[in-house]
């Protein structure tokens, strides 16, 4: 197997096999952090850079690291870049630091960083690596955003802290709840599935028309058929 241009890693990561939508990976923090979309954005990009960086280290590495200790290595690699990143969102965004809590920590152990140093950085180069965690983290992050956003809107009538929905609107708390979380992920992964399978069965379909012909037909007594073989003899 080749690894992927950089364009397909990318699309992998965002659409073909996104985290959240396709893969349900990473669940935990998507259902802990995004009460609002700030959240959702603050924890995906956390998540990207350190994905996009984790890759690329194990990546260079991939070839020193012994087989033997690979999962031990991953994850000293892992937790240096989490140290490194929350020491800069404490200094430069403590708000933010505060809002995502214990789960930057948690970031060490987050099944989608483990899941590409498994099974991509540790066996292709540096560059389709980096734009293989680049992808998984915008995939990643758009994820978080649009859970944020409809928990946000829907439980405090704000978007990004900004008051959007009229004076008489009553904000639905539960979606800001753990229940709200679990409900709107169902939502959105059933919406995007049903969109899927739209698409397939139009592809299909088109595809079905273009194979069609007499030829491919069984039924001898139709006219066009007969027609058809008169035409030949």
């Amino acid at each position: 197997m080749r690894p992927n241009t950089p364009t397909e890693r990318l699309y992998n990561g965002i659409v073909k096999e996104n985290p959240i939508f396709v893969m349900m990976i990473g669940i935990c923090p998507t259902l802990a952090v995004t009460t609002s979309a700030i959240n959702g954005i603050g924890m995906g990009l956390t998540t990207t850079v350190i994905l996009a960086a984790s890759n690329v280290l194990i990546s260079m590495l991939r070839k020193v690291i012994p087989d033997s200790v690979r999962m031990p290595a991953y994850i000293g690699v892992i937790a240096t870049l989490v140290t490194i990143v929350e020491f800069l969102l404490k200094a430069y965004l403590p708000s933010l630091n505060t809002a995502l809590g214990i789960y930057i920590p948690l970031i060490v152990v987050n099944c989608i960083i483990m899941g590409r140093a498994e099974s991509y950085a540790g066996k292709y180069p540096v560059v389709p690596s980096f734009f293989d965690g680049l992808g998984m983290g915008i995939g990643f992050t758009i994820g978080l955003f649009c859970i944020g956003t409809v928990r946000e809107v829907i439980g405090s009538g704000t978007f990004l802290g900004l008051h959007i929905m009229p004076s008489s609107y009553e904000p639905v708390t539960m979606f800001i709840m753990a229940p709200g979380a679990f409900f709107v992920l169902a939502l959105l992964v059933a919406l995007l599935n049903k969109i899927r399978d739209h698409k397939l069965s139009g592809v299909n379909a088109s595809n079905k028309s273009e194979n069609y012909g007499c030829a491919s037909c069984g039924n001898t007594k139709c006219p066009s058929r007969k027609n058809q073989g008169g035409d030949n003899q």
